[in-house]
């Protein structure tokens, strides 16, 4: 009785042994390793989106000092923002497109606001001339960067981990886990990989 349960004890530690190099081969832990770095760099967009989306308020609060500033503009700036909270930001959005499409365009519109709003702010020297307005365009041309640079490193890593999932035989280890092609941020408006003309 002993004898064979150490013998089948034996047979699953020949059998684990065996199966470890088919493992590593497969790409199983590839998978994990590329998983997780699509994970940090999503969790890195959210950062720096959401530094962005606080920096409005305060924005918004040395705008309205101004007078006669446009009205219009800085409602589309309090209204993209709102539209930003409104997008519903979970893990799964990597791995849903429509939701990934969703919170793209929500925070397309945010950034095109704000610029709209540092454009017709040209036209307000008093405005310009405030510190408090200085330091915030600069600290959100500072986020405008880090959102840029973030979002290139996502789209790297989501570029990476697509190819160890549909190529073989990392495809073993990533269908052993479940894991499918993800997608990917692109230009939501028409004209969004071109830098804005901006006239004066």
């Amino acid at each position: 009785m002993r004898s064979s349960s150490t013998r089948f004890a034996m047979v699953g530690l020949l059998f684990g042994l065996a199966m470890a190099p088919g493992m590593t081969g497969c790409g199983y832990n590839e998978v994990i390793d590329r998983d997780e770095a699509v994970k940090a760099g999503w969790a890195e967009v959210e950062n720096q989106y959401q530094r962005r989306a606080d920096l409005v308020p305060n924005l918004v609060n040395v705008v309205k000092g101004a007078a006669n500033f446009e009205k219009s503009t800085l409602e589309a700036v309090v209204e993209a923002r709102a539209k930003v909270g409104q997008v519903r930001v979970d893990p799964s959005t990597i791995d849903d497109p429509e939701k990934l499409k969703q919170f793209e365009q929500a925070q397309g519109k945010l950034g095109s606001a704000l610029s709209r709003l540092l454009v017709v702010a040209e036209q307000y020297p008093e405005l310009k001339a405030t510190a408090a307005f200085r330091d915030l365009q600069v600290q959100l041309e500072g986020t405008e960067n880090r959102i840029a640079v973030a979002r290139r490193r996502y789209v790297n890593e989501v570029a990476e981990y697509n190819k160890t999932v549909l190529r073989f035989p990392t495809s073993i280890g990533a269908s052993m886990r479940g894991k499918k092609e993800r997608p990917t941020f692109t230009a939501t408006t028409p004209g969004a990989d071109q830098a804005p003309s901006v006239k004066f």
